[in-house]
C-alpha cells in the first residue's frame, strides 16, 4: 500500500511540475500600435478585473485582446477617437471609461468637492467672525450667567435647598 502511495504521490508531483511548466501566450499576436495604446487606455477592460484596457494582465485575457482589435480596426479604417469611444460605450455602457466623462451629471460631480469646499470655509470664517465680534454686554457679569436676575437666581437656589433636603 506504501508503494501505491508513493507512486501516487510521484505522480501528482510529476503532473504538477510539468503544468506550472506550461506557458501561456501573452498576446503576443497583438501589437497594438501608439495611437492605440493611447485610446485604449482611457477605457477599462470588461472582463471583471477593474484594469485599465492596456495593462490588463491577466494570463491569455481574451476580452482585453478582443477589445484591443477593436479600438485598432476602428483606428486603422479611417475612424476618430469619439467613434471609437462611441462603438465602446454601445457596446459596453458607460462602465467602459477609466475616467468618467465631465459633462452633464459626472460634471457635478467633478465639481462638487471644489464647492463643498469653498462653502465651508466660508461658513467657518463667518462663524469666526460673529463669535469674535460679540457684543461685550452679553457676557456674564459678577459671576452672574447672562440673561438671568439676582431674583431669579436666589429664588432657583431656594427651591434647590428645599428639593435636597431630608
Amino acid at each position: 500500500m506504501t508503494k501505491a502511495r508513493a507512486r501516487l504521490f510521484a505522480f501528482v508531483l510529476t503532473a504538477g511540475l510539468a503544468a506550472s511548466m506550461v506557458s501561456f501566450p501573452v498576446r503576443a499576436d497583438v501589437q497594438p500600435s501608439e495611437r492605440t495604446k493611447q485610446v485604449g487606455g482611457k477605457f477599462m477592460c470588461m472582463c471583471g478585473c477593474s484594469q485599465v484596457l492596456t495593462q490588463c494582465n491577466h494570463v491569455g485575457c481574451t476580452t482585453s485582446t478582443a477589445m484591443l482589435k477593436e479600438v485598432d480596426q476602428g483606428l486603422a479604417g479611417g475612424g476618430s477617437e469619439a467613434s471609437v469611444t462611441q462603438a465602446l460605450v454601445q457596446e459596453f455602457g458607460t462602465k467602459v471609461y477609466a475616467e468618467p466623462p465631465k459633462s452633464g451629471l459626472s460634471l457635478v460631480a467633478w465639481s462638487l468637492p471644489s464647492i463643498y469646499l469653498a462653502v465651508g470655509t466660508v461658513l467657518v470664517i463667518f462663524v469666526i467672525m460673529r463669535w469674535r465680534g460679540r457684543p461685550k454686554h452679553q457676557i456674564a457679569v459678577a459671576g452672574l450667567p447672562a440673561g438671568i436676575s439676582a431674583a431669579e437666581l436666589e429664588s432657583a437656589r431656594q427651591r434647590v435647598s428645599r428639593d435636597t433636603q431630608d
